[in-house]
């Protein structure tokens, strides 16, 4: 023992000697270091005073001397171990100092060196993004706007299980430890990450709540890779810490829960319960669980849909650490081991359910509102409520479904196989399908990958090669067949289906309450109801009638007549002379004198007109506007007749002022927005302004229930429907544009309007023959059924009624019958396509395409 203590002894003395050699060398450092410090004492000295320094200085000596005399009264400066203590207390200092300066580098992101950290305010209440859920004005949920899927979750309805899996497999000392756990820092140190990583609940949390490496969160130094990972993990670690300050370890679970990514597009715990079981949280089992815990090491990888042995695998993987800590026992474990993966997998987006066409228009509404009042649709967690009612727009869809199925075996057994795009005279359009593919985005990459020098290459990947694809069909129960199909072939598919629009409207309140903008949003995106503008045809006439009654200067009745006979109009148009004759869709002229409403309810062109002329079309246009349509309409002869295209969606809105007692009534889709805790943040209402006087609005009424009253009404098909229990009326207008292009009708009742129209995406894709493609055949089934399912609902009882009774009508309406002669001599139905009918022979010119906003100016 003596022996060693005198090797120690030498070694020390050897170790000490070689420490004063180095002393007595000239020490070049320490005489930069000198240089320097005077440098800056001297600098120092020349701003804030020479005296004020040399104070500083002399106090700073003082305490320090003080110091050091108190420290050699208990360790003898002279002893052996003194310089290394004295080292060891250097190192602590400056090492604490360094790490007190880091930390203030984090924390305010020094010289934008680290990257921002989360406020005091956002720590203590942190913000999580959140889905924007669409209702119903019933309470149905009908859709969600999100850039994470999330729905938040109450700790109380997260199972306990789910809860120990968690704890098992990530923390095992969460309700040990403060944010940080040194412990398993060690042990993932030690063992290079073998035996699990370092990170605790707490800083899984401060990840995914903060985003803390996204590269909008970046700094300066975390350019380094290396340094990178420190600067990441040392910013979870100080937010762990904070958040352990601010919550409790059960509002930690929650937060957790209701902000992990479990893939597939699932945020949060109610979505992936939802996405990946279709339940609720509070019903899934131990090893429902066990999958959603074990998708946290790696979402891709164990995924259930797609890797389901990997995904069973890491489950009993989670259920063994349940084990291990007594969560189960050996045995339960076992035994849920054995049992095989089964899912539901039910993912959602933001168009899945129902109205996914009308979920457009609320989109577009809500974001601007948002722009205006500071509110993001994606992130903020809006309530939005809307004007539909969730029963009327489920019997739109099926009456759609039904109605359109039916006509397209109509349409398609009227071509009989040939390709329906035709020119006016019946003859297949040249080129039809190439002038459409190459509108597409496919076609429009492939120019940008090999034009000019490859175009063939262009023609082979687009009628050449085939593709796995879904395509709709009417015939499918699930509404679509996996084919193989070229790019080309597919369009050319598609443009064989007839499309449809369907709104209903409130006339009072202006609530929209069913949106049906086509036939299937996975497979067509183009909405027919707002979206799209067509020519009206003679859904556009009543507005000429409302001119001619409520003008002061012209201020004709109902039962004012005026003869059915050819009408030629001179006018110039862009500096040219031309020539208007409309044609009757009879093909021929009565010379019979109808009164206005007969004449409406038949939709005589003539007279329509004629009366044009008389009132004026730029009154017409005027009148119009003012009553709701919103499209740009041309002042020419031919406005009566439909010539100027417009929306669905602002024709119902027009028509609503018949019902609305000469109010022009706005659309609302969205009855009120909410915030995330439920509190209204605003109410919306129509705004609603007297366009036409209470007794026109009368009259008109009493001249649209011409059409299914009078002899040869266009909208007598109505009747085939049972829609006229409980004393209801109704009122109606159809109208057909040339070729059989466009079909419409719009019906009117007292506590509804619906409208809808049927079309090609194309105006050149039509019937060849009126008696099939006019709109009393086409569109006029889409509301008859719809109705039919809505008032047979005892829900919608007291949508039906009569229209309310005449008050202080001065005009006359009711005694203007006809004698028999003019009942002989009127419109008959002797011809090949018949009496009932309105197409209106509007010349027209080739069709947009329907992906694009189409010419609103057509003229005439």
């Amino acid at each position: 023992m003596s022996q060693f203590r005198e090797r120690l002894r030498a070694v020390r003395h050897a170790f000490g000697a070689f420490r004063q050699r180095l002393r007595q060398r000239p020490n070049k450092l320490g005489t930069i270091r000198q240089g320097v410090g005077q440098r800056i004492y001297r600098q120092t000295a020349r701003i804030a005073g020479e005296e004020r320094i040399s104070s500083l200085s002399s106090t700073y000596h003082k305490y320090r001397n003080r110091l050091r005399s108190f420290v050699h009264q208990y360790i003898d400066p002279d002893s052996w171990y003194y310089s290394y203590l004295k080292t060891a207390v250097k190192v602590f200092f400056w090492s604490f100092l360094l790490l007190g300066l880091y930390v203030f580098t984090l924390n305010y992101n020094f010289l934008y060196l680290t990257g921002e950290m989360p406020s005091v305010e956002e720590l203590k209440n942190p913000k999580l993004n959140q889905s924007s859920e669409i209702y119903s004005q019933d309470g149905i949920l009908i859709g969600k706007f999100y850039a994470e899927n999330r729905s938040p979750i109450k700790y109380e309805n997260i199972p306990k299980q789910l809860i120990n899996a968690l704890i098992a497999t990530e923390d095992a000392r969460f309700y040990d430890h403060g944010g940080v756990d040194p412990r398993a820092i060690g042990r993932a140190v030690i063992s290079l990450g073998r035996e699990g990583g370092g990170s605790t609940i707490t800083q899984q949390l401060a990840k995914n709540l903060f985003k803390t490496r996204r590269k909008t969160n970046t700094g300066l130094l975390t350019r380094i890779p290396f340094i990178r990972k420190v600067i990441y993990k040392s910013k979870e670690w100080l937010m762990a810490l904070k958040l352990e300050r601010n919550f409790s370890k059960q509002e930690i679970i929650t937060y957790y829960f209701n902000t992990v990514d479990f893939g597939s597009n699932a945020f949060g715990l109610k979505t992936a319960a939802r996405t990946f079981f279709n339940k609720v949280p509070d019903s899934l089992n131990v090893q429902e669980g066990a999958v959603l815990v074990g998708l946290q090491k790696a979402t891709t990888n164990y995924n259930p849909l797609k890797h389901p042995d990997r995904s069973r695998e890491r489950r009993n993987v989670v259920l063994g650490q349940m084990a291990k800590y007594k969560f189960l026992s050996k045995t339960q474990a076992d035994s849920i081991s054995a049992l095989a993966l089964v899912t539901d997998f039910t993912p959602e987006n933001p168009y899945s359910g129902p109205a996914t066409y009308l979920k457009n228009a609320v989109q577009d509404y809500v974001k601007k509102w948002g722009e205006e009042n500071g509110y993001d649709l994606n992130t903020d967690g809006l309530r939005i409520i809307t004007t539909i009612d969730s029963r009327m727009q489920s019997y739109a869809e099926e009456a759609t479904s039904e109605k359109m199925k039916q006509l397209q075996r109509t349409f398609d057994n009227h071509w009989r196989g040939r390709n329906p795009w035709t020119d006016e005279d019946g003859n297949e359009l040249p080129g039809f399908i190439d002038s459409v593919a190459r509108r597409t985005e496919r076609y429009k990459t492939l120019s940008r990958r090999f034009m000019p020098l490859y175009p063939d290459s262009i023609t082979y990947y687009m009628k050449k090669v085939k593709y796995k694809m879904r395509v709709f069909s009417w015939n499918s129960k699930r509404g679509y067949d996996s084919t193989n199909m070229t790019p080309y072939d597919s369009i050319a598919y598609y443009k064989h289906f007839l499309q449809s629009g369907m709104v209903a409207m409130d006339p009072h309140t202006g609530y929209i309450r069913a949106w049906v903008g086509g036939l299937d949003y996975d497979y067509f995106k183009y909405d027919h109801v707002k979206q799209a503008k067509r020519q009206p045809g003679s859904t556009f006439k009543p507005f000429v009638y409302t001119t001619a009654i409520d003008d002061t200067l012209i201020n004709l009745s109902p039962c004012d007549r005026i003869e059915d006979r050819p009408f030629r109009k001179e006018y110039r148009e862009n500096g040219e002379d031309k020539v208007w004759e409309p044609r009757n869709s009879t093909g021929y002229y009565t010379y019979s004198n109808m009164t206005l409403r007969r004449a409406m309810a038949r939709s005589v062109n003539s007279i329509t007109a004629q009366l044009t002329d008389r009132v004026t079309p730029e009154r017409v246009a005027q009148y119009a506007h003012r009553m709701g349509i919103k499209s740009r309409l041309e002042a020419v002869p031919s406005i009566g007749l439909g010539s100027s295209d417009v929306s669905l969606y602002e024709l119902v809105a027009a028509y609503c002022t018949f019902i609305n007692d000469g109010e022009s009534t706005d659309p609302v889709i969205v009855q009120r927005i909410e915030d995330r805790d439920g509190n209204v943040l605003e109410t919306f209402t129509s705004q609603h302004k007297r366009v036409i006087s209470s007794e026109t609005a009368f009259l008109m009424r009493y001249m649209l229930q011409g059409g299914l009253q009078e002899s040869g009404g266009t909208s007598q098909n109505l009747w085939s429907f049972d829609l006229f229990k409980n004393h209801n009326e109704m009122g109606a207008k159809t109208g057909t544009t040339s070729n059989n292009s466009d079909g419409w009708f719009v019906g009117v009742s007292n506590n509804l309007v619906v409208g809808a129209w049927v079309g090609g995406d194309d105006r050149s894709i039509h019937f060849r023959s009126t008696d099939l493609g006019e709109g009393a055949k086409t569109a006029l089934p889409l509301v008859g059924r719809f109705l039919e399912k809505v008032y047979a609902d005892p829900k919608f009882k007291n949508l039906q009624g009569p229209f309310p009774k005449a008050v202080g009508i001065t005009k006359e309406y009711l005694n203007c019958g006809y004698s028999g002669d003019e009942e002989e001599s009127s419109e008959s139905d002797s011809t090949d396509i018949g009496a009932v009918n309105d197409s209106t022979f509007v010349p027209t010119s080739p069709a947009p395409d329907p992906t694009a906003p189409p010419d609103t100016t057509i003229r005439q």
